[in-house]
């Protein structure tokens, strides 16, 4: 049993094969290259490979951000974006003793979080730099300490992404009304995009009537999640994304394998089936409304 298990272990860390190509290029909505195996122009030559033609790399920090920034700068098919991930806005603040972010800190206060703010601004203003985000709120990971904080950062991340006329890229996790409360009270930029989109279809009605994009990732391929495919059924079409979030949420059926950009055409090909479209026509429009949502 136990080699078995070791097996197991093993086959988990292997890539999963290439899909058969796409016949009509699109966008990966949001991928941290940074956070996978191989080097950026590997991973981009892959995705391109199989139809993936464009990603947008997300920044999560300060160093991821400006990770971002220099690949886009350096690669036309890539756009980025920059944030303070809803999870690292408490960690600046009340410190990151365990170091769960790679970066062991003590509490800096709210004087650091406006200074890291500030660079998300320059940042913010660069032409590669496609949107802010992902931001919003995480009530999974942040305990009720850092729910303040959270929220103050949302909403700075909202003023800017107003500010430099970007996406403004939305993080969600076990906090939906909060997000959609603050987006009204602040109010939202005239694109929004709510990544891997975790509502249900009452919430996807919501946000259509509101004019917000919503990306969907593999999770929409796990056989559990049916409310993601009422969602997907009832979101309008030229707003709908499609992602990886990649390394994160690998697509069925190689759930908890390492996922990359080059496995988009899995999720797509699932989507377009919940649909009832053929994967080109549904390419089309997740091509079509990438470029509009990221301004491309």
């Amino acid at each position: 049993m136990a080699s078995a298990s070791k097996k197991s272990q093993a086959d988990r860390k292997v890539p999963p094969p290439l899909p058969e190509p796409l016949r009509v290029g699109v966008a990966d909505s949001h991928t941290h290259l940074d956070m996978q195996d191989g080097t950026p122009e590997e991973g981009l030559a892959r995705a391109a490979s199989v139809g993936v033609t464009t990603v947008v790399q997300v920044g999560c920090d300060l160093p991821g951000s400006r990770w971002a920034a220099e690949l886009a700068g350096r690669h036309e098919r890539v756009h980025a974006t920059v944030s303070l991930h809803p999870n690292e806005a408490p960690r600046i603040v009340l410190g990151d003793p365990d170091g769960w972010s790679g970066q062991r800190r003590g509490p800096g206060g709210m004087k650091a979080l406006d200074e890291a703010l500030d660079e998300i601004d320059a940042l913010a203003a660069l032409p590669q730099v496609r949107g802010v985000g992902e931001t919003g709120l995480d009530y999974f990971r942040t305990g009720p300490e850092g729910v303040e904080v959270q929220q103050e950062s949302f909403r700075r991340h909202v003023a800017l992404a107003k500010k430099h006329g970007k996406a403004l890229v939305i993080h969600d996790r076990d906090a939906h009304e909060d997000v959609l409360r603050i987006l009204a009270e602040e109010g939202a930029p005239e694109r929004t995009v709510f990544h891997c989109y975790s509502g249900d279809a009452e919430m996807a009605k919501v946000c259509a009537e509101a004019g917000y994009y919503l990306s969907f990732a593999g999770p929409v391929t796990f056989p559990a999640n049916h409310h993601l495919r009422e969602a997907l059924a009832v979101a309008p079409l030229d707003r709908i994304l499609v992602e990886t979030d990649a390394p994160f949420l690998t697509p069925a059926p190689y759930r908890g394998r390492p996922n990359a950009p080059y496995l988009i055409p899995i999720t797509l090909r699932a989507m377009a089936a919940v649909r009832g479209l053929d994967e080109d026509a549904m390419a089309t429009a997740v091509a079509a409304n990438t470029a509009r949502a990221f301004d491309y």
